[in-house]
């Protein structure tokens, strides 16, 4: 809300003057108009209270705002009656905020749309180009529909990468903790016992004990050179575009986990292109849009290459084949879709396609980690076991009875 100081007549041309709080311009001459009276002038005088961003509303809570939208727009409730009733039965105050300010500004004149794309915290770009061309199409339901769904399939994505870095985040932890261990505490303790037998010791001990004292003497080094290596990328990433380029180049080339990002990337472009095509956005603008939600750079590029080629006059399926970032079944499927008339369909079947092969690649995956994480404890815990018991085990060998 925004605090306005007016000049404003009556019916009988008597001048008032005075302050009140609105949406917009629309909005205070409507609230004048309630008055009797008709504005002449007026001031803003900027917010009147906290700046509502919309931060703390999840995704689920979005889900909910969908589902409810799509069905109190079927049985024909009216905007204002659906968003109450949201306002009043949501759990999330934030939430709440939001609804409560949406209903304000569609008061004072705004669209749906317009109302939401006050929120970008909350309601992203894609979200409120799809809600616009629901309300000038009509189909404004389904619109909220297919965001629920897409939403949820966001949700489904999002449980699935956390499951697939949690555990090898977690086993990796321990890993560390037990070299920290084994080479700080434990490795010296022993060695210095081996020392102490006088006999010439093999190469793998003595490398044992060089990353053994290395570790003791500069165990600071081992955790701050990780760090700051880490926090420098990350600084470099944000800054400087050449480094973030190199680095989601970087992403996609990575053995096993590079094939999985660039299918979870491309799931994601073909169900929002699928989305907004069949809510009557253009392609050349599917793509703009695609553009800003790919989140890597390398892929953003091909998309700004793709919309390049459609505006001079290539197909779809030919200017992605030139990126070369579909594999072929893909491009024969967009060149099918494209030739039917059934472009949508076409693209919502390759979304299912790579959903699937998502979810059985992340699972290979998890079926992989646990035995190399394994394999790699046990050979560090081998190697020092054999350093240390190797001397010990010949000087017994050695002594005669």
């Amino acid at each position: 809300m925004e605090a306005f100081q007016y000049k404003a007549v009556d019916d009988q041309g008597r001048m008032t003057v005075g302050k009140i709080d609105a949406v917009n311009i629309a909005d205070l001459e409507t609230r004048l108009d309630r008055m009797g009276l008709d504005l002449v002038n007026y001031k803003d005088l900027g917010p009147t209270g906290p700046k509502i961003t919309g931060v703390g509303v999840s995704r689920r809570d979005l889900i909910t705002f969908c589902f409810h939208l799509e069905q109190t727009s079927r049985a024909g409730v009216p905007i204002l009656e659906s968003l109450e009733d949201l306002r009043d039965s949501s759990d999330n105050p934030r939430l709440r905020e939001v609804i409560a300010a949406m209903i304000d500004s569609i008061e004072g004149g705004q669209t749906l749309s317009q109302a939401m794309r006050n929120y970008p915290a909350v309601f992203d770009s894609i979200f409120c180009n799809l809600v616009s061309a629901g309300e000038q199409s009509g189909e404004i339901a389904q619109v909220f529909y297919q965001l629920g769904e897409n939403l949820k399939w966001q949700d489904e994505q999002a449980a699935q990468t956390k499951k697939l870095l949690i555990y090898p985040a977690f086993v990796g932890t321990i890993v560390i903790a037990v070299v920290f261990f084994l080479m700080v505490y434990l490795v010296p303790e022993l060695l210095r016992f081996v020392k102490t037998m006088g006999q010439e010791l093999p190469m793998h001990t003595k490398i044992l004990i060089v990353v053994s004292n290395a570790f003791v003497q500069y165990w600071y080094l081992f955790v701050l050179i990780p760090v700051l290596v880490v926090a420098g990328l990350i600084i470099a990433v944000r800054v400087n575009e050449t480094a973030r380029y190199q680095y989601d180049a970087f992403k996609l080339k990575i053995p096993i986990i590079g094939p999985i990002l660039r299918k979870i990337i491309l799931t994601r472009l073909t169900s929002f292109f699928a989305m907004m095509y069949a809510s009557g956005i253009t392609i050349i603008e599917c793509i703009r849009t695609g553009e800003q939600i790919v989140g890597n750079k390398v892929i953003e590029q091909a998309m700004h290459q793709v919309g390049q080629h459609i505006a001079d006059g290539a197909t779809l399926s030919t200017s992605f084949e030139r990126t070369e970032l579909f594999p072929p079944l893909v491009l024969r499927m967009i060149r099918v879709g494209e030739n039917t008339g059934a472009l949508e369909e076409s693209l919502i079947n390759i979304s299912y396609f790579y959903t699937r092969d998502i979810k059985e690649s992340i699972e290979k995956l998890q079926s992989m980690i646990e035995p190399t994480m394994t394999v790699v404890l046990g050979a560090i815990i081998g190697w020092v076991m054999l350093s240390v018991l190797g001397p010990i085990y010949d000087l017994i060998t050695k002594v005669k009875i």
